[in-house]
């Protein structure tokens, strides 16, 4: 499993995902479809779980959606991730299909650490938009979640 220079996991890219690492480096959500039956898929594969077509394309999509649910991460856990702790994993379902589950992390803004929304304030079914941090050491721009309104009062 490889690193960055802080002791961070980084994603591996290959032939079925660098088109949704691309449009994250170009502060795009991007996820395949499917040519042939035109369903939408994440993560993305080389053929589609419903026609079995293994002819796809990325395509942007709004970057809207909802908590489905979450985690609050504590340690022990890697060294790199032990120092932000805790911090929360949310998944959440996009706007275009809620059958579509992403995996990140909810943010104040866009770049800002793992660790600063307090997990007490999260809710299941808040609604929530694609953000992305710089690129990484290793250029890569990783996806976060933002609220859509911001949270008053606990």
């Amino acid at each position: 499993m490889a690193t960055d220079e802080r002791g961070m996991l980084i994603p591996v890219i290959d032939d079925e995902n660098a088109g949704f690492w691309e449009g994250t480096a170009a502060g795009e959500l991007r996820v395949q479809r499917c040519t042939r039956c035109e369903r939408l898929r994440f993560p993305p594969r080389p053929m589609c779980p419903w026609c079995h077509s293994c002819h796809r394309q990325f395509v942007t999509v709004s970057g809207n959606g909802a908590i489905w649910s979450f985690v609050v991460a504590h340690p022990p856990l890697l060294p790199a991730y032990a120092a932000l702790a805790p911090y929360n994993v949310v998944v959440v379902t996009l706007d275009e299909d809620p059958a579509l589950r992403m995996v990140s992390n909810l943010v104040t803004r866009p770049g800002g650490p793992v660790n600063e929304v307090d997990p007490a304030t999260i809710r299941i079914g808040e609604h929530v938009r694609a953000v992305f941090d710089p690129p990484n050491g290793a250029g890569i721009a990783m996806l976060r979640w933002m609220r859509e309104a911001p949270v008053t009062g606990s």
